[in-house]
């Protein structure tokens, strides 16, 4: 079993079997070859960084098919946003000393703040800056853990409903207890039970997000 996934990715299952991961047009030709060899089972493709299902036209040859995924996905990488948009902070700099990117700006804090922060070493600057990045990583980490949980309940939801655990198993996803997911889970079906743990715990390692 691998011990981290990569979210960029997507992976097919038909029915309780995984038959392939990877981009989507790779998946979309290994869903087209699955269906047209014929399946009770049915074939569905997981987005690996939401855990939700995505459809995909795959009627035609593999070239139609390609071909009208790659002006679907031509159009969402140009659709733009507002984040793609140049800020104030992207115009060059002028001579001198650089700035550091540091921004003066007014800071409201009441007397016993002041105090308190007047006797940290380095000064108040440094200290506020500190306390800013710990409260930054701490809020990345919960982050991460929550679009975790929430790609695994997806999965769960849409593959292993019928399963027996499923509802323990997700009140162990969102009590955060690897140990005790593990437990509910172990009747599933192999890939199932691995794909689901990859899902809500390979934000744990360093390349997840």
């Amino acid at each position: 079993m691998e011990n981290s996934l990569d979210f960029k990715t997507h992976t097919c299952f038909k029915g309780h079997r995984r038959i392939a991961s990877g981009s989507l047009p790779e998946i979309a030709l290994a869903v087209k070859q699955a269906r047209e060899r014929g399946t009770d089972d049915p074939v569905v493709i997981f987005d690996n960084s939401t855990g939700r299902t995505i459809d995909i036209d795959t009627r035609g040859t593999d070239k139609e098919m390609q071909d009208r995924l790659a002006v679907l996905l031509g159009s969402d990488k140009s659709s733009g946003s507002e984040e793609d948009l140049p800020t104030a902070t992207d115009k060059p700099q002028g001579r001198g000393r650089p700035k550091l990117g540091v921004t003066p700006r007014e800071v409201t804090l009441l007397p016993r703040h002041w105090e308190w922060l007047a006797t940290q070493p380095g000064g108040a600057s440094v200290t506020l800056r500190k306390l800013v990045e710990e409260a930054r990583r701490a809020g990345g980490e919960k982050e991460k853990m929550r679009k975790a949980q929430e790609r695994a309940y997806c999965f769960m939801s849409a593959i292993a409903g019928d399963l027996p655990g499923y509802e323990e198993a997700i009140r162990a996803l969102f009590a955060n207890d690897r140990e005790a997911l593990n437990q509910y889970i172990t009747a599933w079906p192999i890939d199932v039970r691995e794909h689901t743990i990859l899902l809500a715990f390979s934000h744990e390692s360093p390349i997840a997000d």
